[in-house]
């Protein structure tokens, strides 16, 4: 009777034993699921937040790509004027900017 009364104690504690391990596995699996929903909720919003900075600064870029070019094309319309209203000047200014180049680089 003693041994089976051992043997009953060992089949119930083998039992207890299985059910909380059972019991250990779904919890963790629960936790990495809630942990794996967790990170993507979280990639999703910094990606979002990643491309709406990425939309901003591109925007930004080309605007100021757009003023620099606008700039740019004021600049050589007011020097095409400025040279065929003065000639002259333009020329005598072209040879001595070069000039002074010149004598900057031969040394």
């Amino acid at each position: 009777m003693a041994e089976e009364n051992k043997a009953e104690q060992k089949t119930s504690a083998t039992k207890d034993a299985q059910d909380k391990l059972q019991s250990s596995k779904e919890h963790a699996r629960k936790a990495a699921e809630d942990l794996k929903s967790a990170a993507g909720a979280f990639a999703d919003e910094y990606r979002g937040k990643a491309e709406q900075a990425w939309g901003e600064a591109r925007g930004k870029a080309e605007q100021a790509w757009g003023d620099a070019r606008d700039r740019a094309r004021t600049f050589q319309e007011d020097a095409e004027q400025y040279v065929r209203e003065n000639p002259t000047k333009a020329i005598f200014t072209a040879l001595g900017i070069g000039f002074v180049l010149g004598l900057i680089f031969r040394r």
